[in-house]
């Protein structure tokens, strides 16, 4: 499961001096003196076919690097974004950067003496030439950069933007840098596996197999040496068996939901293992495709987000892995507190069976047997549909189609086709209802317009869209998310984000069910130093770009 998006200020690396504010510098030196050692085995639940071809590229995101994540030891972004925490950000690639009052310009400074791992020096024109790239390559363009142009100044490099870019700092910022050396002469850069994987990371790929992929920690990395000397990557079929890889001790690093992962996990070695749900401000929703019926009807869409019971939702489907959603914003709590609108702010939601019935019966339906029967006379029937072995998304849907059946008599069936399928089918539009995650940052704003932002069905694409799965138009909220995002002030954004409250919940584009934390699983039998809810520097997914800060944040056990 994908999570993403984020937001901006500036922290301290452990593998780097103590940085400030934003558009403050580092000095580069390194505090990581002590030489690398033993080894991380990192693991995911997608499958052996990811290890069938070896994908470099950062910008395939379907690749064996970024869906297993080693890529992200290998490529380095110009800084790294922090979505919980204190929204800090921490420049790496970059020793400074600074945004202009508007957020549609970025200075970025280079970091000094670094080099690719072939030897060759890092420079400002390797960031201009990855920049131009994306604005040049559309299909390159995965977080809507909207760039118009790419040039040096001085010491420093320019990237200037069509839009403001205040909602979208961390898709600028954690861009992967490309070596130009290398990428000039590949042809296609949105299909080219890259093999000769050249980058700034503390580490190179060692090995690859159909059995996983090795990395091994580079003498001359620009950060120090890096804690760990040896980077295992491996995949597994499904969530049950990594979680026994992880439960054995095979595996030190993942990111999947576990089934009571106090009894199932921690308590297998209480010492050592360690299950953080970092709780960003990204709820699960259920997506429903407005363009069709039943959830065409604004009436049916109320009726059934009125029956949802989300309490079962967070102890059966979640296993309390992050609090219970209870605002009816679908704003998560309390991390979202200060963004929810006055009229809102003691809005819960409650299960109203007659209510729901009432809204139907207003709108026209009837009842016939204990079935519900829509206004034109036919039967209200629909399926949800999630990927096989998303445990926690399958249990979501079943508990949802339960509810639906017994409170509002409506013929809801589960689909559990593969995840490929199902991808294709959401982007597609050939779904009636999945459960879906939505976007985080350091502000509610992805969440809004994952879900009502009609541009994305005007770019989309061979009938496919990038987001706003539900296909929902509506003039004013699209109008609304671009006031926020390019809003000059805080009294502008907040009366736009309070409008587009007001929107969501009346009109129910989406219906919200479950917080969604950015989960990970680790041990610390042999090393210390990972984030965790007592010190929240990252999230500890290792798929995320904050992975490197993680491993470079690292100490030997003992030490």
């Amino acid at each position: 499961m994908r999570l993403r998006k984020t937001l901006i200020t500036v922290s301290a690396i452990a593998a780097i001096s103590a940085l400030a504010l934003t558009g403050c510098s580092s000095n580069g030196s390194s505090g990581t003196t002590a030489a690398s050692t033993g080894s991380l085995t990192v693991a995911k639940p997608d499958g052996a076919a990811i290890l069938a071809t070896q994908i470099n590229n950062p910008f395939i995101t379907t690749g064996s690097g970024m869906s297993l994540g080693y890529d992200r030891m290998i490529y380095e972004p110009l800084a790294i974004v922090n979505p919980v925490g204190k929204n800090e950000t921490t420049p790496w690639l970059a020793s400074k950067v600074t945004w202009n009052s508007d957020y549609t310009q970025l200075t970025v400074t280079p970091r000094a003496n670094v080099k690719w791992n072939d030897g060759k020096p890092f420079t400002a024109d390797d960031i201009v030439f990855t920049y131009n790239l994306i604005k040049n390559t559309p299909a390159l363009d995965l977080g809507g950069l909207k760039l118009t142009e790419v040039k040096k100044d001085g010491d420093n490099v320019v990237l200037n933007f069509s839009e403001s870019k205040f909602v979208k700092q961390g898709d600028v910022l954690q861009v992967a840098i490309v070596p130009e050396h290398q990428w000039k002469g590949i042809a296609d850069p949105t299909k080219d596996a890259v093999k000769d994987a050249i980058g700034t990371g503390p580490y190179t790929i060692k090995t690859f197999s159909s059995q996983g992929v090795v990395l091994k920690a580079r003498s001359d990395y620009w950060g120090g040496k890096a804690p760990v000397a040896e980077l295992k990557y491996l995949e597994y079929n499904d969530n049950t068996g990594l979680l026994r890889a992880l439960q054995s001790g095979e595996t030190d690093w993942a990111q999947i939901f576990i089934t009571d992962y106090q009894k199932n996990y921690v308590d297998k070695d209480p010492k050592h293992n360690v299950f953080w749900g970092a709780n960003v401000l990204s709820p699960d929703m259920i997506v429903v495709n407005t363009t069709k019926a039943p959830f065409n009807d604004v009436a049916f869409r109320k009726a059934v987000n009125m029956v949802i019971d989300r309490k079962a939702h967070a102890e059966k489907a979640r296993s309390n892995a992050g609090p219970e959603l209870t605002n009816v914003t679908g704003i998560p709590q309390p991390t979202g507190d200060q963004y929810i609108a006055p009229e809102y702010k003691d809005q819960t939601f409650k299960i109203d069976v007659d209510g729901a019935k009432k809204v139907l019966t207003d709108a026209g339906y009837t009842w016939k047997s204990g079935a519900l029967i829509d206004p034109s006379g036919k039967p209200v029937s629909f399926t949800l549909q999630d990927p096989q072995g998303w445990n926690d998304y399958v249990t979501g849907i079943q508990l949802v189609a339960t509810q639906i059946k017994t409170t509002l008599g409506a013929d809801a069936k589960v689909a559990t086709p593969d995840a490929d399928t199902w991808f294709a089918n959401v982007a597609s539009g050939n779904f009636d209802a999945v459960l879906h995650w939505t976007g985080s940052g350091s502000n509610p704003w992805h969440i809004y317009d994952d879900v009502m932002n009609s541009s994305y069905i005007d770019q989309a694409a061979g009938g496919k869209v990038s987001d706003n799965f539900g296909r929902y138009k509506n003039p004013e909220a699209t109008a609304l998310l671009k006031e926020y995002a390019q809003a000059s002030d805080d009294d502008s954004r907040t009366a736009a984000l309070n409008k587009l409250q007001k929107i969501f919940v009346e009109d129910v584009p989406a219906i919200p069910i479950g917080t969604h934390p950015q989960l990970a699983e680790y041990d610390t039998r042999k090393f210390t130093g990972w984030p965790s809810e007592s010190n929240q520097y990252a999230t500890a997914d290792p798929t995320q770009p904050s992975a490197v800060q993680v491993i470079m944040n690292l100490k030997p056990a003992g030490k």
